[in-house]
């Protein structure tokens, strides 16, 4: 087991990793922003090194300064949490290369998967569904719209690499692909420096699915279910997660999960990831992406296996077996998660910042709460606006609403715009309670912006 690791990352996600590392009696090492000075990872972690000013290209994005904190601290791993470097295949290559572990699958899975075009056609090889779709990156216009012709419209443009919504346009008629294939390679190479683009049918209100699996470095693979995420904005950006998902029976789910772990397999994938799909309205199924890191949204599936992820990260990366197999595996009760962000509902989710004037988080049984803030703390213009997730766990679903309800009417934040009365408006829709939920929800039920 590792003696010493440094969490490449801030936030709640820093808090998540250090606190899953004292636990398992591994000394912690957090690096932190001139922004992120009075932060609560570098607190709580043993050490805690400055990497560079406020702007994360300066800092968090800033391999060489991340890669000599390591060196300086004497770290042996790397954790890279999610978002920032966590899905740079470069970051993991250097690790590799210096000799410090990257907890996380190798280099060339993070590339092969990262990039969604070759990800497509590693599944179709797997015998794993995937959306119909043009056969690797759109090079010309004329291509993309014999395509659309050829499959039919409504299709969706999708940036090769990187996600959350960046370089993603659905378009309804040639005018819109033009227009469209122009704007999506421009955003996909502002965020990710890759212009590459694809084509895919899109699926008209489907369901975001996405499967937790874990496999350790001696062929062992193993899911956790699946989480329903298919409550977004209209940017792509995941509001509330559940597990299991309402739509699916014991036959669907079990395709879906074996479905995940070939692909897992296909890849040669190590350390924990997520497979992610559409599921239709007659229960056909489609490949999406897969993430190879932790999600946000990963609490659900802790709740409802009591497999604490991180740790089964950080024991995986140190060379250890999983310890069970699929049969293992027991899923239990219900379980939601909210992102509580500083972003103004009523304003199409603008971000808010400033200072935390009061902060009081829910408690009771079957709740937990994953954040960094406290009172008195300064929401930074710089980085993500999440500030909380509450995750409730009940014996079935119904119980698992009555008690996230019961803990967001209990949470205060004052001082920055939040999403919690939007939050409390969305576990109340007779719909979501229902379980109709889709990836378009928001708009069509809850009359966003």
């Amino acid at each position: 087991m590792f003696k010493r690791v440094l969490i490449a990352n801030r936030g709640e996600v820093a808090v998540r990793v250090i606190r899953a590392c004292q636990e398992l009696d591994i000394e912690t090492v957090a690096v932190f922003s001139e922004g992120d000075r009075d932060a609560l990872h570098s607190r709580l972690a043993d050490q805690a090194v400055c990497i560079g000013p406020a702007p994360a290209r300066d800092s968090y994005l800033n391999v060489a300064n991340i890669i000599s904190a390591a060196f300086i601290t004497g770290a042996q791993a790397i954790h890279p949490g999610y978002g920032f470097l966590a899905e740079n295949p470069n970051f993991a290559e250097i690790c590799e290369r210096v000799n410090i572990k990257f907890i996380g699958p190798t280099s060339q899975v993070i590339e092969k998967m990262g990039n969604k075009a070759e990800a497509r056609k590693l599944m179709l090889e797997s015998e794993v569904p995937v959306v119909p779709g043009t056969e690797g990156i759109i090079s010309t216009e004329k291509d993309a719209i014999n395509f659309a012709h050829n499959i039919g419209y409504p299709v969706i443009i999708k940036a090769a690499a990187g996600g959350g919504g960046r370089g993603m346009r659905i378009v309804q008629n040639d005018t819109e692909l033009s227009q469209g294939l122009n704007t999506a390679r421009s955003e996909s190479e502002a965020a990710f420096g890759n212009g590459d683009v694809y084509v895919e049918k899109y699926i008209e209100e489907p369901r975001h699915v996405e499967v937790q699996i874990l496999a350790d470095e001696h062929g062992h693979v193993v899911h956790l279910g699946e989480r329903d995420c298919s409550l977004q904005t209209s940017r792509h950006q995941k509001m509330l997660e559940e597990s299991p998902c309402a739509a699916l029976n014991p036959s669907l789910r079990n395709r879906v999960g074996e479905a995940a772990i070939r692909a897992a397999k296909a890849v040669g994938y190590t350390n924990a990831g997520t497979v992610e799909f559409l599921l239709g309205s007659r229960n056909e199924f489609f490949f999406m992406e897969m993430n190879t890191r932790i999600q946000v949204e990963h609490p659900v599936s802790e709740m409802v296996s009591g497999i604490d992820l991180v740790k089964e990260q950080i024991r995986v990366a140190a060379g250890e077996r999983l310890g069970y197999r699929q049969r293992d595996v027991r899923l239990s009760g219900h379980a939601i998660e909210c992102r509580i962000t500083a972003e103004d509902p009523k304003k199409r989710f603008a971000p808010s910042v400033g200072k935390i004037t009061k902060y009081h988080a829910p408690g009771g049984i079957g709740v937990r709460v994953d954040s960094h803030i406290f009172s008195g703390y300064v929401m930074p213009p710089y980085y993500d606006s999440l500030l909380a997730k509450v995750i409730c766990h009940g014996h079935n679903r119904a119980e698992a609403i009555q008690r996230m309800q019961r803990s967001l009417h209990e949470m205060v934040i004052e001082g920055v715009k939040t999403t919690l009365s939007f939050h409390r408006s969305i576990l109340s829709n007779a719909f979501f309670k229902k379980g109709e939920v889709y990836t378009n929800f928001i708009k069509r039920r809850m009359g966003e912006g």
